[in-house]
């Protein structure tokens, strides 16, 4: 029998030991990601082969982006989720009172969470552990294009948890379909837009609540008063990072026109200072997920400097003006890959036009002294996040909320993962003029409920 025909008999006995209420103590839910904890960080060098594998990366940048971060995150919800656990008094209407009222959280049952390939283990780890912090049973679904992490997260959660708590399955569409069939309390799916319709078509037919975390062209305007240098440095560091395969790396850079030049040489400079005169023959640098990606991105740009046999793509700045970028091919969709569009602009209303007339952004980054534009644009351009004067590094943070169609990390992710229940208590005390007859004047309700 294929794992396809076995799901609906899966989530079945996670629903049937989700209704035991065996998840639902705090103490049992700090047990299990204590559990994760010490699984991620006994098998370090192998998350690190994995990701070498599947993507290129060297075990430096492994760590930094992923095992790292999931490890930090770990921690930190082991650290808060007793607190954020217990039910929150409000106060109480004076149309209820005497009463008191709580927001008790609690988990919403069988989850699925979805992952991409771009991060396979930071983007599978992360949510899995904010939905075992909330209470949850979890069905993970990881990308088949990164097999090597994909295979080693399945042996490692399928051997730690027991299969109706937490589990992992694999395989490609049939699989997603499969899984897309079944009935969830929560669905949980990192990828592109694409998939994520068709994630939102199957939720709806089962009246099933989800976050769908997106990629797009998050943008990054320079203004004249940044410092060149660092902007540069940063900026390339962003956009290189995982070659580029990162869903908030800066997609575009808009340039004022009177540091446009200078820019452009910086980030070229910047890359053969971080990755060498020919970042193609540097191991550190990340390769392309498979050829699909390749070539796709090498239709991009005309004669880009690559390498079939490794999947590896040179870093590469593509200058345009504001009209240019309007049909230029890299402007189209997201890039997902080492290619940075550097676009100059006059005026500020002209650079937020460009952005606003385009899809809201995952991120948005700006580097600018001027405090007053700092705020202006926050304030003006609707983005999932915004980092100023650096770029991807609020993805980082336990206290801040990441994503745009919902979110999580820290707090966020437990009550992403969570309902909040209202539940008031009355006292014996009663409020007449609720009860009928219904009395004539409307004066002592406009009281109460004003």
């Amino acid at each position: 029998m294929d794992e396809c025909s076995q799901l609906p008999a899966l989530v079945e006995k996670q629903r049937a030991y989700f209704r035991s209420n065996a998840t639902r103590s705090t103490a049992f839910r700090k047990a299990q990601l204590a559990k994760l904890y010490k699984l991620v960080a006994a098998e370090e060098e192998r998350i690190a082969w994995a990701l070498h594998a599947d993507l290129g990366k060297s075990a430096y940048e492994s760590y930094m982006a992923e095992t790292g971060m999931v490890l930090g995150e770990i921690r930190y919800l082991m650290r808060h989720v007793g607190r954020w656990n217990r039910a929150r008094r409000v106060k109480t209407a004076l149309y209820n009172m005497p009463a008191k009222s709580y927001v008790v959280p609690e988990p919403y049952g069988v989850t699925l969470v979805m992952s991409p390939w771009n991060y396979p283990f930071m983007l599978t780890l992360v949510p899995l552990a904010a939905s075992i912090s909330a209470g949850n049973c979890v069905i993970v679904k990881p990308s088949r294009y990164s097999a090597h992490t994909s295979m080693l997260l399945k042996e490692l959660i399928n051997t730690a948890f027991d299969r109706e708590y937490v589990t992992v399955v694999d395989g490609g569409h049939e699989m997603n379909s499969a899984l897309l069939a079944q009935r969830f309390d929560f669905i949980f799916f990192t990828g592109s837009p694409a998939v994520g319709k068709v994630v939102m078509r199957a939720a709806a037919e089962q009246l099933t609540p989800v976050c769908l975390e997106l990629g797009g062209k998050s943008p990054c305007i320079v203004e004249a008063s940044a410092d060149i240098r660092r902007a540069a440095r940063r900026i390339v560091w962003g956009k290189l990072l995982n070659a580029g395969q990162t869903c908030i790396a800066p997609d575009y850079v808009l340039v004022e026109q009177p540091i446009y030049d200078a820019l452009v040489a910086a980030l070229r400079t910047e890359i053969a200072a971080q990755y060498g005169a020919d970042p193609l023959k540097n191991p550190a640098f990340p390769h392309i997920i498979n050829r699909k990606h390749f070539e796709r991105l090498c239709a991009l740009v005309p004669d880009i400097r690559s390498d079939e046999a490794s999947y590896k793509i040179a870093p590469t700045v593509v200058p345009l003006s504001l009209n240019e970028a309007e049909t230029a091919p890299v402007m189209q969709e997201e890039i997902f890959g080492p290619i940075l569009p550097v676009i100059s602009y006059c005026a500020r209303t002209d650079a937020i036009a460009f952005i606003r007339s385009r899809a809201t952004p995952l991120a948005l980054y700006v580097f600018s002294a001027d405090r007053a534009f700092q705020k202006a644009l926050i304030g003006t351009v609707q983005s999932g996040g915004v980092c100023v004067n650096d770029v991807v590094t609020h993805i980082a943070s336990h206290t801040l909320p990441f994503g745009g169609m919902g979110n999580y990390h820290g707090k966020y992710g437990f009550d992403t993962f969570s309902h909040h229940k209202a539940a008031l208590f009355r006292s014996a005390v009663d409020v007449p003029i609720r009860y009928a007859p219904y009395p004539d004047s409307l004066r002592l309700l406009k009281l109460f409920e004003h």
